[in-house]
């Protein structure tokens, strides 16, 4: 199985290499060198994250099953993605702990709420014994109280939590792409970070999730952070 992966913010800060044959070497070799290992830990937890994906053959049929949507940017996102590391880092069989299976896309011609209802029957069509929740992301900035999304990923920085703002989808060739535009790090730390509007004025909706959730109850390894 192939190996990509899309990131639009930390990640892609690092697609240049450090030694050009037109230029010579780096300038500043330290940065050069803390660059470069930053990059090869990214691939890594890249590369786990795809294999565990991949090992598994339950997530694998959500993913074909999403894929014949044929949406466009959709993603499997939030607990699908982090409660399979989450269960890897504490040694657990992998589950589907989670209320919802996750959809999300983005296309501000079909955002309504009816669209989304309608691909969530066609999914229950399918298999009916998992709870589907679909969101066209290009509708979900008023209800958040956020500027307009420019895209999945876009949306997904405006998320709760720097680990649940991770998707995952199978692309046409059957090669896993992510999307993590908070990068991976916290995700296999086993780190709860609010991020940035859920440290200020969003912060009381992270801390009544934490409270609601009760993630450590089930992955007692976690670090949550609480004060900001």
């Amino acid at each position: 199985m192939g190996r990509l992966f899309y990131a639009t913010t930390r990640t892609s800060r690092y697609t240049e290499p450090c030694f050009s044959p037109a230029i010579g070497h780096c300038g500043r070799m330290n940065k050069c060198l803390a660059v470069t290992s930053y990059r090869t830990t990214i691939m890594e937890f890249l590369n786990q994250l795809q294999s565990l994906i991949a090992s598994d053959p339950e997530r694998m049929r959500v993913l074909r099953l999403v894929r014949e949507l044929d949406l466009p940017d959709c993603w499997v996102a939030a607990g699908f993605v982090r409660n399979c590391v989450w269960d890897f880092m504490h040694q657990r069989e992998p589950t589907l702990y989670s209320q919802d299976i996750d959809v999300i896309w983005y296309d501000p011609l079909q955002a309504t709420a009816a669209r989304d209802a309608i691909v969530e029957a066609t999914l229950r069509g399918r298999d009916n014994t998992l709870r589907w929740s679909v969101k066209n992301q290009a509708r979900m900035h008023e209800r958040n109280a956020d500027r307009p999304y420019r895209s999945a990923d876009d949306a997904m920085k405006h998320w709760p939590e720097t680990a649940t703002a991770v998707g995952i989808r199978l692309n046409a060739e059957g090669q896993l792409e992510v999307s993590a535009p908070f990068g991976l790090d916290d995700l296999f730390a086993l780190v709860v970070r609010p991020t940035e509007r859920f440290m200020a004025e969003k912060r009381s909706i992270y801390a009544n999730r934490i409270h609601t959730k009760r993630w450590q109850l089930v992955w007692p390894n976690l670090s949550i952070e609480l004060s900001c």
